[in-house]
C-alpha cells in the first residue's frame, strides 16, 4: 500500500480500495440481505431495531437522515410511527431520507414498496447530500463499521445536524462477557458463513461481515470518537449482551 490504510475484514486495504470491495459485498447481498438478517439474527435483529425506532421516537415535521439505509427497514419503522403521530395530534408530514451508497441495496429496497414521507438517494456516509443543520435526528444502523473513513462519517453526521439534533447509532460491538464472547465467535466464524453459503449462495461476503464485526472498535472506543466528532451526552445501550449496541449522543 502507497496511502492511507482501511480495514476490510480481517485485511488491511489501501483506503481507496475499500469503498469498491464494499460496493461488491452488498451488491451480491442485497436481494437476499432482509432474509439473511432473520436467519442469522433468529429475528432478534427486529426487536434491536423496535428499540432504536422507541429511543428515537421520531415526530412529525422532522427531518431524519436514515444513512446505510439500505432496504429501508429502518425509515418504514419512522414513516408509520410518524404518521401515527400525526394522526393523533396533527403536525406537517415527516421527511426521512434514505441514503446508501449501494445502488443495488437502494433498488432492493424501493422494490419492497415506499411511503410517502421517504425518500430515497444513492450518497456517501462521508459526504452527505444535505446542506448544514438540515437534519432533527441521524440514524445508522449496522454501516458505520462498512464505511472507509468512520471518523470522517461521524463529523458529516454532526454536519448535517441541527445544533441538539439526535444521533443514534446500532452497530454490532463487544459482548460483555467472556463466556458470551466464545459462544457469540463460534457462532459467528461457524455458522453466518456457512448460512450465507447455503441460501445467497456466498460465503465470502459473510465471512466479511463477522471478521467486519471483529475489527470494528469497542463500545467505550467508539463512544469516544462519537464524542471527539462534536456530539455531546454520549452513551451506549447494549442489546442481547452487547452482540449489539446503540449509541447515542447530541449534536453540539
Amino acid at each position: 500500500m502507497t496511502g492511507p490504510s482501511a480495514t476490510f475484514g480481517f485485511r488491511d486495504v489501501d483506503a481507496a480500495e475499500k469503498a469498491g470491495l464494499v460496493r461488491g459485498v452488498f451488491d451480491r447481498v442485497a436481494k437476499r440481505y432482509d432474509l439473511m438478517n432473520d436467519l442469522m439474527s433468529a429475528g432478534v435483529h427486529r426487536l434491536w431495531k423496535d428499540a432504536v425506532a422507541a429511543r428515537l421516537n421520531p415526530q412529525p415535521g422532522e427531518t431524519i437522515v436514515d444513512c446505510a439505509g439500505g432496504t429501508g427497514d429502518m425509515a418504514r419503522r419512522f414513516a408509520k410511527m410518524t404518521r401515527r403521530a400525526q394522526m393523533r395530534r396533527g403536525g406537517d408530514d415527516a421527511r426521512i431520507f434514505v441514503v446508501d451508497y449501494n445502488a443495488e441495496m437502494i433498488m432492493a429496497g424501493r422494490e419492497k414498496g415506499s411511503l410517502p414521507e421517504m425518500t430515497w438517494t444513492v450518497g456517501d456516509a462521508q459526504r452527505l447530500p444535505l446542506p448544514d443543520g438540515a437534519a432533527d435526528a441521524y440514524v445508522i444502523s449496522f454501516g458505520i463499521r462498512n464505511v472507509t473513513d468512520i471518523p470522517a462519517a461521524l463529523r458529516e453526521a454532526r454536519r448535517v445536524l441541527k445544533p441538539g439534533g439526535r444521533f443514534l447509532c446500532l452497530e454490532f460491538s463487544r459482548p460483555t462477557t467472556e463466556a458470551l464472547r466464545a459462544a457469540y465467535d463460534a457462532y459467528s466464524f461457524k455458522v453466518i458463513p456457512e448460512i450465507g453459503a447455503r441460501v445467497a449462495n456466498d460465503r465470502e461476503s459473510y465471512q466479511y461481515l463477522v471478521e467486519s464485526i471483529r475489527r470494528f472498535p469497542d463500545q467505550k472506543t467508539f463512544g469516544a470518537m462519537i464524542g471527539a466528532a462534536g456530539f455531546s451526552q454520549v452513551g451506549w445501550t447494549n442489546f442481547s449482551g452487547g452482540v449489539a449496541a446503540l449509541h447515542t449522543g447530541r449534536a453540539i
